[in-house]
């Protein structure tokens, strides 16, 4: 079941927010990477480059748990729980979007052509966590 993006979330997750994302290796254990983050709509944008673990988990197994930090205040974070899709198409142009938020630069600096990128598109199921003044987000 999909749930909506609060607005306050999309906001934290739009601004220059730091995710920890969580995939499911084949033999069930957690794997945690460090991700910039985007929002589209209700949805959940991460981007990364083909062979990859998290793109190897996501393949065999969609579920993910991101947990953001809020940059505009360390005590609030937002979990989400979701369904990841994958799709090359216009990996290159968000990953130097999420470049100009992140570091200031048109292009992501790091691009290679061996290292094709991945739009990762997370549909969340459920939205949690604390925002200071605001209580829960749920």
């Amino acid at each position: 079941m999909t749930t909506t993006l609060p607005d306050e979330v999309r906001t934290v997750l739009q601004n220059k927010a730091f995710a920890h994302m969580i995939t499911f290796n084949r033999d069930g254990s957690p794997q945690v990477s460090m991700v910039w983050v985007d929002a589209d709509g209700d949805d959940v944008l991460i981007n990364t480059a083909i062979g990859r673990v998290k793109e190897q988990n996501l393949r065999r197994d969609p579920r993910v748990i991101l947990s953001v930090q809020d940059p505009s205040d360390a005590m609030a974070y937002v979990l989400i729980h979701g369904q990841a899709t994958l799709t090359e198409e216009g990996a290159v142009a968000h990953i130097d979007k999420l470049a100009n938020r992140y570091f200031g630069v048109d292009e992501y600096p790091y691009h290679s052509p061996d290292e094709p990128r991945i739009l990762v598109r997370i549909t969340p199921d459920r939205v949690s966590g604390t925002a200071p003044g605001m209580g829960s987000w749920t």
